[in-house]
């Protein structure tokens, strides 16, 4: 019972935050269809590649308890990668150096190094955990 409660609370959460941004959007004038098409291109950018890739390289590469966490990581890497692929597939300086003042090619790898780090850190601990409970043969 608790857990519908919470899951209707972060479902709630969540519908006000797209009508906010819904607002936001609508209130600025933008160019909507220019938003529609890059939701569009995620979502089937999602779907036809990066879900069936993480499906399928779990599936493959990865053999027992350790599936979730590496394709925990794939899907971290995948909408890391998402959101700076604008920045990475334009690599040009810019007119004003202060919109974009960092270095997101290397920040970008340095964060995916991390993810990548954290779940080896997972897969050990839980390897040495199921070594630890194994009564010895």
């Amino acid at each position: 019972m608790r857990v519908k409660v919470l899951r209707l609370l972060a479902g709630a959460a969540g519908l006000a935050l797209m009508g906010v941004g819904a607002s936001l959007l609508l209130d600025r004038q933008q160019d909507l269809m220019g938003v529609l098409e890059w939701l569009g291109g995620a979502v089937v950018l999602h779907d036809a590649l990066v879900a069936p890739l993480v499906l399928l390289v779990g599936l493959v590469l990865v053999r027992g308890g350790v599936r979730g966490p590496i394709r925990g990581a794939m899907l971290v890497g995948g909408a890391l990668t998402a959101v700076a692929l604008p920045v990475l597939l334009r690599p040009r300086p810019r007119a004003n150096s202060t919109v974009l003042p960092l270095d997101y090619p290397r920040n970008w790898l340095l964060t995916l190094v991390a993810v990548a780090t954290v779940t080896a850190l997972l897969v050990a601990a839980k390897e040495f955990r199921g070594s630890r409970r194994r009564p010895p043969s």
